[in-house]
């Protein structure tokens, strides 16, 4: 049903061309524009120009790589379903009132019409004309509003259940991107953890191997000490033999 309004949306931007595009991309990750243009049967530029028009209102976005042997940049694009749903959102809530503008213009004015063109005029208008259809000199009937209001109300109740299922998605992907933030902080923060535990452990490896070192070279001089005491001892004994 989301693909659906997604749809709505693009066509309402992009025209009727750009329906199935809503079908292909993804929100979660980036499609090759070639490939996009290859599955919609047409070529990249006439692709492009959808993405960039659908883009101009935040509903796609791009990343651009560099092919290192050819040298030229190929877009990514991927759905920005968030900002999609607030489009839908925003266009609805305005449809809203436009009909409730009219149902309330129904409700409070006169309206007359010309039964052989079929043409509506407001009563300003059709008192400006004297009361006859300025296509065909007929004299204009006093329209009966109340099927219009009943037309319009019914319209009215449609996309106030849109709205709601849409004002549902959104409440929905928000907590989505807000978990997804969460799970990203908790990812970074376990990463850092790990880091500081990994310097931890090497401080105390050094401080252990520096330690080891130290004594080590402490024995060494003790054992370098000794040895060069007991040299001077047998150069004594040796002086003590010759006398």
């Amino acid at each position: 049903m989301t693909e659906n309004f997604l749809k709505e949306a693009f066509i309402l931007i992009a025209g009727k061309s750009s329906e199935k595009l809503a079908e292909l991309l993804d929100d979660k990750k980036y499609i090759n524009e070639f490939l996009i243009a290859k599955k919609l049967d047409i070529t990249v530029n006439q692709a492009r120009n959808l993405l960039y028009k659908i883009s101009e209102y935040g509903l796609v976005s791009s990343i651009r790589k560099k092919d290192k042997r050819k040298g030229w940049y190929t877009y990514f694009w991927k759905l920005e379903n968030l900002k999609s749903l607030e489009f839908l959102k925003n266009t609805l809530s305005t449809k809203i009132d436009q009909l409730n503008h009219q149902i309330k213009s129904r409700e409070t004015k006169v309206f007359y019409f010309c039964d052989n063109c079929k043409i509506e005029f407001n009563e300003e208008k059709a008192l400006i004309n004297d009361f006859t259809c300025n296509e065909c000199g007929s004299i204009l009937s006093l329209k009966d509003t109340s099927n219009d209001i009943k037309d319009y109300n019914k319209e009215l109740t449609k996309i106030k259940n849109k709205l709601s299922f849409i004002e549902e998605q959104i409440k929905l992907e928000k907590e989505r991107i807000e978990k997804q933030k969460l799970k990203e902080l908790i990812k970074e923060k376990n990463k850092k953890d790990a880091l500081k535990k990994r310097i931890k452990t090497e401080k105390e490896k050094d401080k252990k191997s520096l330690k080891k070192n130290l004594v080590k070279n402490k024995k060494l001089i003790i054992q370098k000490k000794i040895k060069s005491f007991k040299k001077k001892i047998k150069k004594i004994k040796v002086k003590k033999s010759r006398k």
